[in-house]
């Protein structure tokens, strides 16, 4: 399978691993890169030192093309860029901030840099930065996401419209199917972070990942709008969040509330109970944990006998 995103990153399949919190070390990312897509390191929960180390052992168990993703809110995004320019990392996913700081640097490096966006405005601004390739993430994803609450299928062809460079689609997508409406709907590719969650090599906690596969419809939704929104599992800490944001209150109030390390303790050391548990929508149609590897070959069976059904496509 070759296309704009294969050729962009020399990957086999145009599959990305989103770079996930607490969830997406070195093992998961060389999974995904040995599996024949794109891992990427999540360094929004590693300190430097932590990230050098992620780096060097994914160099160790790969010998294909990996990235690492920064969201650029970051406190110490400046010694993480270090990190990666030292360590000679090829490919950076940036997300949360402005693409304009650190694209040209990143560029005039030998790195292929690729933005995360959640609307036309900021595709349009990303590209203009001259970003590599955008990644278009709609209202269905976990994590931080966008206030506009543009569905995935909705943003895509919108993006597509608009920008010249590759496209890739991301958010409530973990199936074959779903990888190639996206692609017919115009993204070159996809990411995807839920299913490589509850992967046996996620570093995310396995009452985490065990959670995430007994999800059903409607047991995530997005809040924090008012800080940044974050899509989580209900539970009882995200009641506590709809008690507060149901009666009036400051942004403060919501600061000290959500505190320090609550997606940490919910995620890699499996709090169900006080911790955020930021996962997609598409939580609701993941029943199991698998390796990476049958993962990624079931996605890409799925799609090729879904696009085969579909003349001309």
């Amino acid at each position: 399978m070759t296309n704009k995103i294969t050729r962009l990153y020399n990957i086999q399949y145009p599959v990305i691993q989103g770079g996930m919190v607490w969830t997406s070390g070195w093992k998961l990312a060389s999974a995904v890169s040995n599996t024949g897509g794109l891992g990427l390191i999540g360094a929004g929960s590693m300190y430097p030192d932590l990230l050098r180390e992620h780096i060097q052992k994914c160099k160790k168990a790969t010998d294909k093309p990996f990235g690492v993703n920064v969201p650029l809110i970051y406190p110490h995004v400046n010694e993480i860029m270090k990190v990666i320019l030292e360590e000679d990392v090829k490919i950076v996913f940036t997300s949360a901030g402005n693409p304009s700081t650190w694209t040209s640097k990143l560029k005039e490096n030998g790195i292929k840099v690729t933005h995360v966006v959640s609307s036309v405005k900021f595709a349009l601004k990303a590209q203009s930065a001259g970003v590599d390739a955008i990644v278009a993430e709609g209202f269905e994803a976990g994590g931080h996401n966008g206030r506009e609450e543009t569905t995935t299928f909705v943003l895509i062809p919108m993006v597509k419209e608009k920008i010249t460079i590759p496209l890739i689609a991301a958010g409530g997508i973990a199936t074959g199917k779903a990888m190639l409406a996206a692609m017919i709907l115009g993204a070159d590719g996809v990411q995807m972070g839920s299913r490589f969650v509850a992967s046996e090599e996620a570093s995310s906690h396995i009452k985490f990942k065990q959670k995430v596969v007994e999800a059903g419809e409607g047991d995530t939704k997005l809040t924090l709008k008012e800080l940044t929104p974050v899509r989580l599992l209900k539970n009882p800490f995200f009641n506590e969040i709809q008690e507060l944001t149901g009666k009036p209150h400051t942004v403060e109030d919501l600061q000290n509330l959500l505190g320090k390390g609550r997606a940490r303790s919910g995620m890699m050391e499996g709090n169900l109970e006080t911790g955020e548990l930021e996962i997609g929508q598409i939580s609701g149609l993941i029943t199991d944990i698998k390796p990476v590897s049958q993962i990624i070959n079931e996605i890409i069976t799925e799609f090729t006998i879904a696009k085969q059904s579909l003349p001309g496509i």
